[in-house]
């Protein structure tokens, strides 16, 4: 990507710049950047751009966005191991932090022009990579089937068939689970109880025909994981060599190296285990060691060929269930587009279930809460799909309750949400303060109020981590795509507009002369600030006025006498 503007500032000199005059160029996966003002951002930012020049090594991480000064020429290379599947966007942001953008008296600083040239180098198909494309990216065969199992006896199943649900923003199916089925308990004994286990799994394999390496040879494959799956595991068979491990990578989205991957273990001692893996694309990535080089350098490398078979098996859970036991309950939420809505992705989402009603944009939560005798807090999941066309806009989560709250909700983009693996996190005390993109306010003993900005399009799954112990309470939740954040605070007004490419809509806030900010709350001038500005203006135009009066009038009374 070459970028080339009229600012011609000496890189040493950046750090001098007032943040006002600071212009970045900011490079994000899947939503709109927001850049982060905060001190210590900027000063790591500044520190990078001098020392690297560029974005430098991105760590791939989806929640940040990768920021850099603007420059008079400026070109950012990102590698295949550096780049997502995707929608990208760029965005230029001229002066961080609020300004007030409502009075023709003051000065908006000068204006800034980009022009922008991006080149894409790709492989013709998904099957090849390498900088001259002639290294495969193997494919394998899958094959679907069920399996159940159980922690003592087989007592009884009742299995109904899977439903599916089209939406028209994706115009493809989502295959979810009925929330009217369910796994049957049953006494055994007078005190034991079993648990009848369902899952649903589909099977990789490659025989060792195929799949042959030499020593220091790397092969790749690809896996889509297309629903939320319980579990991922990669195993090797048929690998009888006693001087060799072999290694396997694995990373999201992106092709691993040997020392950049997500997840990596030796799969010829024991299988690797991946639980609750993202929907999305993985790439796994094999390779042989020689034992001894690994324990010490002095040993000479194997030469010779390897060959292995693998499985990998993709398992996901049955009959309305989730989480690592396939024991809560899991509902998906269907889109109802707000009727005359102010900005074009409005709409908010309800369980596809007769107990919520589409007229209502909130549903109450107690009847579609998980139970459990075992433990002392349960989860129940709901997912929700983002259409295409509105990253740009925010999910907002509301919960209210005629009684104290005791929940805690987990988000996360792509996978199923736990106490470890979220990307969102908010209770009644406390949420996931560190990212700019979330927002949790006016909370309250009975009240959760939270909101995503420019929420990425596709699956996400909200967490709600409850008492087993239902409370005789009414308690209420919303879940809604909107256009700005509290529709500007009142102190500005929403507007929405498509970006460059005319393919997404996003919103933004023009607030009041006295206010700035993402959603206008920033005050800028206080009322006594605005009274004494105004005396100012009014004092300072007088005093440039009278000058030219008192010489206009000099002027009239020397032309009158004689």
């Amino acid at each position: 990507m070459d970028f080339a503007t009229d600012i011609d500032i000496q890189r040493e000199h950046l750090k001098d710049l007032p943040r006002r005059e600071l212009a970045i160029i900011c490079l994000m996966n899947s939503n709109p950047p927001i850049p982060d003002i905060s001190d210590s951002f900027l000063d790591t930012l500044l520190s990078n751009f001098l020392a690297v020049g560029s974005f430098g090594s991105t760590n791939n991480q989806s929640n940040l966005a990768q920021c850099i000064p603007f420059q008079k020429n400026t070109t950012i290379v990102l590698r295949n191991d550096q780049i997502s599947p995707g929608i990208w966007y760029i965005g230029y942001f001229n002066g961080l932090g609020p300004a007030r953008t409502q009075s023709k008296m003051i000065s908006r600083g000068r204006a800034r022009s980009v022009s922008t040239s991006i080149t894409i180098e790709g492989c013709p198909t998904s099957a090849l990579q390498g900088p001259y494309c002639n290294e495969t990216i193997e494919t394998i065969s899958c094959s679907q089937s069920s399996r159940y199992s159980k922690s003592r006896n087989l007592i009884d199943l009742n299995i109904d068939e899977r439903k599916s649900l089209n939406t028209r923003e994706h115009k493809r199916h989502i295959n979810f689970l009925s929330q009217w089925n369910h796994l049957d308990e049953k006494g055994v004994g007078s005190n034991s109880t079993t648990y009848m286990r369902m899952e649903n799994s589909i099977t990789c394999a490659i025989s060792n025909d195929s799949l042959c390496l030499r020593h220091g040879d790397i092969k790749f494959y690809f896996l889509d994981v297309v629903n939320i799956a319980l579990q991922f595991e990669i195993t090797a068979m048929n690998f009888g060599s006693s001087q060799k491990s072999l290694i396997c990578y694995l990373r999201y989205n992106v092709l691993p190296q040997r020392d950049l991957h997500d997840y990596s273990g030796d799969i010829s001692s024991a299988p690797l285990v991946l639980n609750v893996p993202n929907i999305g694309r993985w790439y796994i990535a094999i390779e042989t060691v020689n034992k001894a080089q690994m324990n010490s350098t002095a040993s000479a490398p194997l030469l010779d060929t390897t060959c292995v078979s693998l499985e990998w098996q993709v398992t996901g859970c049955l009959n309305g269930k989730a989480g690592t036991n396939c024991s809560w309950e899991a509902y998906v939420l269907q889109r109802v587009p707000k009727r005359s809505p102010s900005v074009p992705f409005e709409s908010y989402y309800v369980p596809t279930d007769e107990r919520a009603s589409l007229q209502n944009s909130h549903f109450s939560l107690e009847q579609f809460l998980s139970n459990s005798s075992n433990e002392s807090f349960a989860w129940t999941y709901f997912f929700l799909d983002i259409p295409h066309g509105s990253a740009g806009a925010l999910i907002h989560v509301q919960i209210k309750s005629d009684k104290e709250l005791n929940y805690e909700l987990y988000s996360k983009y792509g996978g199923l949400p736990s106490n470890d693996s979220w990307d969102y996190y908010a209770s009644r005390t406390s949420s996931s303060t560190g990212s700019i993109f979330f927002s949790l306010q006016n909370s309250t003993n009975t009240d959760m109020d939270l909101s995503i900005f420019y929420a990425k399009e596709g699956t996400w799954c909200f967490g709600l981590k409850h008492p087993s112990d239902k409370e005789n309470s009414q308690t209420y939740m919303s879940i809604s795509l909107q256009g700005c954040h509290r529709n500007c605070n009142q102190k500005g007004v929403c507007h929405s507009s498509i970006d460059e490419s005319g393919l997404t809509f996003y919103s933004f806030c023009t607030c009041d002369r006295d206010h700035g900010g993402f959603d206008c709350n920033e005050e800028l001038v206080s009322p006594n600030g605005h009274i004494w500005q105004s005396v100012f203006l009014i004092a300072s135009n007088a005093a440039a006025i009278l000058p030219a009066f008192w010489a206009l009038r000099q002027k009239v009374y020397f032309h009158l006498v004689p």
